[in-house]
């Protein structure tokens, strides 16, 4: 058994795939925030594959980690020389691993803001990228503005503050560059919020002008915020991972990263400084990334949605448990097939009938083990970006709405916080008081949930997705989840 870091590299090499490169010769051109298991399973994925092909060595990686409890990060970082080993789970059972190299240093900004606004600040860095959840945006789910009223947004806009946020250390660093005379950064988004760039660029910006008026205007004009759709399934890695990549391939990792064996990303060509060769790895670069964005959160993000609260009262707790049950991956078919497809927009070099059925297909990998508590959480943060605009757009061009409208009414029904064998549900979202007090109500008052304006906006004041929406509720509490599902796809 070898522990993970520099100096065992070197024997690891007849165990598993183990960078080809020469990591002393990387120089890190990118600042990212967010390194989670998803940034390592796929950005840092991307660019190890260019620099195992000798490309890429400007662009390696410096991680930031925002909130305390990236220290944890942070020590494993250290103490691994921030490689990691990656497996990827194939859907016969085969497992596929390799070190990733291009992650080359870790800063924790509540330890050091400093040295994580230096570091954005240098000349060498010239793109910053985010995997900061589709939460870390701070803007009102209703209203879609900046939200200047958080407490840690707003101790940043206070006269002298030490930078807290992800806000406040990247607009000290794009004013000191400014006063440095130094070219602007790209700031790439790559989270699961439709218009990603385009929404990091309202928001960062809005928080600069109320910073400085003038700095606001300016990184408006001169920073790129490339849009961009990214997909991979990466549970959460889980003490079991860690134990069967020991056994596996003698590797002693503390924070290993298992995925699917899918990936995808389409990227707005879109950069100040240039970029890495992201197409020589299998990015797809394009003008417009609206019509691939659309198609994965309307289609997979929402789906996840679609299962994780039904397949979770009905007693399962795995994604591929859900959807190798027929009826349940009938339901989420229809629901694709006739709520979600009538909204996208054409989307060049993709066959959406197959990639709805792989989709099925990459859910039902029984070794990758999504947990259906993974796509459960944070809902108030999802629902709304990914399937409330789906019942819109058909609500206003008298499309089908009563699937997605019993996603919603599974999510109050299982906010009640127990399942059908009597279980009781650990909910998590930042939303968790106000959401579980309605759906305590569910039962007295059944437009309790569906009344929370800042999570549906005026969904509420809609007469036919009301109809919808309570006559699942009635299924669920009446005839519990799987009953439901039946009646919705034999309905169909």
């Amino acid at each position: 058994m070898s522990a993970l870091n520099a100096v065992t590299l070197p024997q690891l090499a007849s165990r598993l795939a183990v960078p080809s490169y020469d990591r002393s010769k990387l120089r890190a051109g990118i600042v990212h925030f967010g390194v989670g298991g998803f940034h390592r399973a796929h950005q840092a994925m991307y660019l190890d594959r260019l620099m195992n092909a000798g490309k890429a060595f400007d662009w390696a990686i410096c991680g930031v980690g925002v909130m305390p409890s990236d220290a944890a990060m942070k020590k494993v970082m250290e103490d691994q020389d921030c490689l990691y080993t990656l497996v990827v789970k194939n859907p016969d059972g085969t497992r596929e691993a390799r070190v990733i190299g291009s992650i080359i240093e870790y800063l924790l900004a509540p330890e050091d803001p400093e040295a994580v606004i230096e570091k954005m600040a240098s000349e060498q860095t010239r793109i910053v990228s985010l995997t900061i959840t589709e939460g870390g945006y701070n803007f009102h789910h209703v209203t879609g503005e900046f939200d200047a009223s958080t407490p840690a947004v707003a101790a940043d806009l206070a006269p002298g503050a030490v930078p807290s946020t992800t806000f406040g250390l990247v607009t000290e660093a794009v004013a000191r560059r400014r006063q440095r005379g130094l070219p602007p950064l790209t700031i790439m988004s790559c989270d699961n919020i439709q218009g990603n760039g385009d929404m990091a660029r309202r928001m960062f910006t809005a928080f600069a002008r109320l910073k400085d008026p003038e700095l606001g205007e300016w990184m408006d004009a001169n920073i790129s915020f490339p849009n961009s759709m990214v997909d991979r399934i990466t549970p959460v890695t889980t003490d079991e991972d860690r134990a069967s990549i020991a056994k596996e391939f003698g590797v002693e990792d503390a924070w290993p990263v298992v995925c699917e064996d899918f990936e995808q990303w389409a990227l707005e060509d879109h950069f100040t400084q240039g970029r890495p060769p992201f197409d020589e790895a299998g990015v797809q670069l394009v003008e417009d990334v609206e019509p691939y964005e659309l198609m994965k959160l309307r289609l997979l993000n929402a789906s996840h949605q679609g299962q994780c609260y039904f397949g979770y009262l009905a007693g399962y707790r795995y994604a591929h448990e859900v959807c190798q049950d027929p009826t349940f991956a009938r339901f989420l078919l229809d629901y694709m097939d006739r709520e979600a497809t009538p909204t996208l927009r054409p989307v060049p070099g993709i066959d959406l009938d197959a990639y709805k059925h792989k989709l099925i297909a990459r859910f039902s990998n029984e070794y990758v083990r999504d947990t259906l508590a993974r796509l459960c959480a944070e809902s108030s943060d999802r629902i709304p970006k990914w399937l409330v605009p789906v019942i819109r757009e058909n609500l206003k061009n008298d499309g089908e709405i009563h699937r997605s409208a019993a996603i919603i009414a599974s999510w109050a029904r299982y906010a009640e916080g127990v399942d059908e064998q009597g279980e009781q549900i650990a909910v998590v979202d930042r939303l968790k008081d106000s959401l579980m007090a309605a759906a305590a109500r569910n039962r007295e008052d059944k437009l309790a949930f569906i009344a929370q304006r800042e999570v549906f906006g005026d969904l509420v004041d809609n007469e036919r997705f009301v109809e919808a929406y309570t006559r699942a509720l009635d299924a669920l509490h009446q005839r519990g989840a799987r009953a439901t599902v039946e009646e919705l796809v034999a309905g169909s």
